[in-house]
């Protein structure tokens, strides 16, 4: 099956934050390709990336990068496709220079900005869940049993709290 969504990162070192991202695709079931390309360090490589990606039949792509590294800006300059953002958390300042790189954007060039980090990760590939479920009734209904599951889980272990 085709990826329908590219994980994109800056650096090798950001797979362990952006594999939270992916893991939700796999729970999804929904094809995807990961790769790194800077868009400082690598620029054709990313607008090739990004333009082969439209090409490719690619429907939302999720960018994570560190510092203050403006990967998924970059990215949504140069596409009109969905881009969601994850800031994070490699540097000095813990993520909050790639918090306002990727979330302050000018207007009409929109990044959907998740958490600093692995939280924001995950959140990213949910919500390219949640992007592709407006076109996908099985995947719609997957996302609201995925949150059926999580409330019956803070139920178990608020009863687990409960009964010490």
């Amino acid at each position: 099956m085709k990826a329908m969504v590219l994980i994109l990162m800056g650096s090798d070192s950001d797979v362990s934050v952006m594999e939270g991202a992916s893991a939700v695709l796999e729970e999804f079931n929904i094809p995807y390709k990961m790769t790194v390309s800077s868009a400082h360090r690598t620029p054709d490589r990313t607008l090739k990336l990004i333009q082969s990606s439209e090409k490719e039949g690619i429907r939302v792509i999720i960018a994570g990068a560190g510092a203050a590294a403006h990967l998924a800006g970059v990215v949504a300059s140069h596409t009109t496709l969905p881009v969601i953002g994850v800031p994070i958390d490699s540097s000095p300042l813990n993520g909050i220079d790639a918090l306002y790189s990727t979330v302050q954007m000018p207007p009409g060039i929109p990044v959907a900005t998740m958490a600093v980090g692995k939280g924001g990760a995950k959140n990213a590939g949910i919500f390219a869940a949640q992007i592709l479920g407006l076109t996908d009734t099985r995947l719609a209904n997957a996302l609201k049993e995925y949150r059926k599951k999580m409330a019956a889980e803070v139920v178990r272990k608020a009863k687990k709290v409960e009964m010490k």
